[in-house]
């Protein structure tokens, strides 16, 4: 069970990355990139969820 809670981890961390890249690249303002940044850092996955669904699009 150790195991699948450790990738469950990376996994989480590796969505939250992907997400604050295509954040900081979007058009959005920098007001709405700090407040994004913030959820996906306190709640990465469920951060990323809400991203996919509400956040900035690309350029």
């Amino acid at each position: 069970m150790t195991t699948q809670l450790g990738l469950f981890g990376l996994l989480a961390i590796g969505l939250a990355l992907y997400a604050a890249y295509n954040i900081w690249n979007s058009s959005a303002t920098t007001g709405a990139k700090i407040v994004w940044s913030v959820v996906l850092f306190f709640l990465p996955f469920l951060g990323f969820i809400a991203w996919l669904i509400f956040g900035p699009r690309g350029r």
